[in-house]
């Protein structure tokens, strides 16, 4: 008898956690949509294409920003390399990323996987005071468990604009930059190479949106010039 009870209340708590962790991601969601962090027309999903024999393979994570750029990339490595990318609007401390990051970069031998998560994570008690860096940490070393043959490539997050003006937006960039330092950090401790996405475009605001996240065709091809380049640096090493 008392083994049922323990079996349904283990149920229980499992429901309860897996109910509470959707709520959140869901709550995070709608949040994200009121400030402008959707998917940019497209949807939040893993796309894989079909391997091109003894194809190299490359994978590309990032947010609605990846959204943008991830085309240009794909045509460019096109001959190189068979191209999967994540589209996701989870943040750090998504109760689910590390599960979702495990089955992704599981999914094939990756040769290269190329990342960033930023833009999703700024907002006021999303990731706890002082565990952004050992979030951090958990997330790249997820990486390298699951995906022990990639080289891996951090890209920082781009810079955050006003709304219909092409200059830094004066309350969240800074927690962009101070996040992109701590990262950048971390990345170097662990030897991984940085792809300086907000260097690149932090001088070039007249390429943004304007809808303070996102950026136009002529930007993202910027991006996913560097991006090809430093996709191609790790392939050669």
């Amino acid at each position: 008898m008392w083994r049922t009870k323990s079996i349904f209340l283990i149920c229980i708590i499992l429901y309860s956690f897996t109910a509470f962790s959707q709520n959140n991601q869901v709550n995070d969601r709608a949040e994200d949509e009121k400030q402008g962090l959707h998917a940019d027309g497209g949807s939040w999903d893993f796309f894989t294409s079909k391997s091109k024999g003894d194809s190299i393979f490359i994978l590309l994570i990032g947010d609605s920003i990846l959204k943008g750029y991830h085309q240009d990339v794909i045509d460019k490595l096109d001959s190189v390399a068979t191209i999967d990318y994540w589209v996701t609007g989870m943040h750090l401390n998504s109760p689910t990323l590390l599960d979702e990051l495990t089955e992704k970069v599981s999914y094939k031998a990756y040769d290269v996987v190329h990342f960033n998560i930023g833009l999703h994570g700024w907002q006021e008690g999303r990731i706890p005071t002082g565990q952004y860096v050992p979030l951090l940490e958990k997330y790249l070393q997820t990486i390298r468990v699951h995906a022990p043959q990639a080289s891996i490539i951090w890209a920082s997050t781009t810079p955050v604009t006003e709304l219909d003006n092409a200059i830094l937006n004066e309350e969240i960039n800074p927690i962009i930059v101070k996040r992109n330092q701590l990262a950048q950090q971390v990345m170097q401790e662990n030897e991984i190479p940085v792809n300086d996405l907000y260097n690149l475009m932090v001088d070039k605001l007249e390429l943004a949106r304007l809808d303070r996240f996102h950026w136009n065709q002529k930007g993202y091809q910027l991006m996913s010039d560097q991006i090809a380049t430093s996709v191609l640096e790790a392939l050669t090493k």
